[in-house]
């Protein structure tokens, strides 16, 4: 079992690690998506986890043979899934470590999201506070799987990256993890969010 004083800093995913927000992104996807005529498989949205909305949203016109607004697609995404942030849970075993580790140790959000709607999630789990700073996608040029993301929160936080664990719920985001050099936990192996059969 890892121990809280041998790292300089905890690092967390937001969406799928503290909160159960999965669900709601996919049927946020569907909104978008099905407008457009575009299919977007379940599984393939969770094989995309940890990359930013616009990342996604101009692979899957590409591959479709769409030229769409991606800024107004990722607006529509997401205040679709806004619209149903009451029924996004935390993921309380996560959560928990974070209110233990508050005030002991350097805590950082690493996100692949927009900060405006991670710091949303944070307030709704109630958790905001804890964290002495957050990356978002707007704040680096290269997102997950590069080790970008991570590195700017040890930077934030005075951390040694070799000292960094970071809690993760994708392969892309566990292979940043890895490329920085920190240590992980994968949150999928006690958490499994639901799945969605429909919009």
């Amino acid at each position: 079992m890892w121990q809280l004083q041998v790292y300089d800093a905890l690092l967390f995913d937001c969406d799928g690690t503290l909160a159960d927000t999965m669900p709601a992104h996919y049927r946020a996807w569907l909104h978008v998506t099905g407008a457009h005529g575009i299919a977007f498989d379940e599984s393939r949205f969770y094989g995309l986890g940890g990359r930013p909305t616009r990342d996604i949203l101009a692979t899957l016109a590409r591959e479709a043979g769409l030229d769409l607004d991606l800024d107004h697609g990722v607006q529509q995404k997401e205040a679709a899934f806004l619209a149903q942030l009451d029924r996004v849970a935390a993921i309380d075993p996560v959560v928990d470590v974070v209110r233990r580790s508050q005030g002991r140790v350097p805590m950082a959000v690493v996100t692949g999201g927009h900060r405006a709607v991670c710091t949303r999630i944070l307030e709704h789990v109630g958790i905001a506070a804890a964290f002495d700073t957050l990356v978002a996608s707007e704040d680096t040029e290269r997102h997950k799987p590069e080790p970008e993301p991570f590195l700017a929160a040890a930077r934030r936080l005075g951390a040694r990256p070799q000292r960094c664990v970071v809690w993760e719920d994708s392969d892309l985001g566990i292979e940043a993890a890895r490329r920085a050099g920190m240590e992980w936990i994968d949150v999928r192996s006690f958490h499994t969010p639901a799945r969605v059969s429909g919009p």
